[in-house]
């Protein structure tokens, strides 16, 4: 409205008439013509009405077309504005009405003054006045289109964000259940054998699925716990994402205490309860021991549990291998087992399960490698390599050694 008033002001101006004073009748016609923009941006398709009635009525009380100019532009903006933020069809419409009604005006005041309709200056502002409107029609198009290819976008960014979220959760509640409940059902199988003729060992059953379970309560507590309360100011989301080759950020390592795994500190003590369940777990650790970042640490982890669950639940075997060897740039694992090796057992099960699915996605998250199949000489193999930053610290032994759970 500010910029169209003084423009309105000057062009009804006669000839020879000064600007200065100001005149009552001229202030007043402009300020009524300029008035209705000021509702432009919450109700454009009615100023732009009110806008349109006003150059018929001025052309109508003999107001020549070329002393209301302004409002010409004025109605292209609200074309743009309305083909922006209205819908298609009203954009159409809008462009439309304001394209015909220009040209009526227009072409009415110079007919009216005695020139040609095939004149050439009649032509040429026949096809200024079109070009205007479809300019901003166009560009009206344009910003819509662009505004809703940026929602679409932050949807889908919203909808991906809540899978991965829904991914994250189901592979850490398989991992941390699935362990658990296979050993607790052959602890039960074997209790159940025994109870009458060995009591004792039917006692030490019911002991390890008391500790299993209660383990896993104390772990599913925790990550609802997590899933209830969101971060505080300046924490890191616990189901963040890691970039490209951080490695780090996957998940946020639970402290001691939690009841979630730390990581490969607790090896020894997955090993010693997935021997208790009868399968005969060898650790042992190669290379130059150093401090990983908690995402690894943590991906290490799961991918170990989930292969020696497979072994319990599905191969049979009676022994298996865990090697963790702390290579130059990578942390390398290597979990084979000595089961029948067929193509739905061991530790690289390819049965219905997620657990296979879960490890490989762990390993690609960490722009890591993940490998699974039988051996030549029977069994399954899991071979996993995830990369570590050049930076990590080094542990103070560099020794290897190494560790048998019995």
């Amino acid at each position: 409205m500010v910029a169209c008033l003084p423009l309105l002001y000057v062009v009804t101006l006669t000839d020879g008439e000064s600007p200065l004073p100001v005149g009552a009748a001229h202030i007043g016609f402009a300020a009524a013509m300029a008035v209705p923009m000021v509702w432009a941006r919450r109700r454009p398709c009615a100023v732009l009405a009110v806008l349109l009635a006003e150059l018929v009525v001025a052309v109508a009380s003999a107001q020549p077309a070329e002393r209301i100019w302004p409002l010409l532009p004025a109605a292209d903006l609200l074309v743009c504005l309305i083909t922006a933020t209205r819908t298609r069809r009203r954009g159409l419409v809008a462009a439309a009405a304001t394209l015909i009604v220009q040209q009526a005006v227009w072409h009415g005041t110079l007919l009216a003054q005695g020139l040609r309709a095939a004149a050439p200056g009649f032509l040429a502002l026949s096809l200024l006045l079109g070009l205007g409107v479809v300019v901003a029609w166009t560009a009206g198009t344009t910003l819509r289109q662009r505004r809703e290819y940026g929602q679409a976008l932050r949807a889908q960014a919203e909808l991906q964000a809540v899978t991965a979220d829904r991914l994250r959760i189901a592979r850490e509640l398989h991992d941390m259940v699935a362990h658990s409940i296979g050993v607790i059902a052959i602890q039960a199988g074997a209790g159940a054998r025994v109870i009458d003729t060995r009591p004792d060992q039917a006692r030490q059953a019911l002991g390890a699925i008391e500790a299993a379970g209660r383990q896993t309560l104390q772990g599913l507590r925790h990550m609802l716990g997590v899933l209830r309360e969101p971060p505080a100011a300046g924490e890191p989301e616990t189901w963040a994402r890691p970039g490209p080759g951080s490695g780090s950020g996957s998940e946020t390592r639970a402290g001691s205490g939690s009841g979630l795994p730390a990581g490969l500190a607790d090896l020894d003590r997955l090993a010693a309860t997935t021997t208790a369940a009868g399968l005969h777990v060898d650790v042992r650790r190669r290379g130059t021991p150093r401090e990983l970042p908690p995402a690894v640490d943590r991906c290490a982890f799961r991918i170990v549990q989930e292969s020696l669950t497979n072994v319990v639940r599905h191969s049979g075997a009676r022994h298996c291998q865990v090697v963790l060897d702390y290579a130059p740039g990578e942390l390398r694992l290597d979990i084979t087992d000595d089961g029948p090796g067929t193509a739905s057992t061991g530790a690289g099960s390819t049965g219905g399960g997620y657990g296979i699915a879960g490890m490989r996605e762990r390993a690609v998250l960490l722009d890591g490698r993940l490998s699974v199949g039988p051996r030549p000489q029977g069994g399954f193999r899991v071979t996993a390599a995830l990369p570590l930053p050049r930076h990590a610290p080094v542990g103070e032994s560099g020794r290897s050694t190494h560790v048998e759970a019995r």
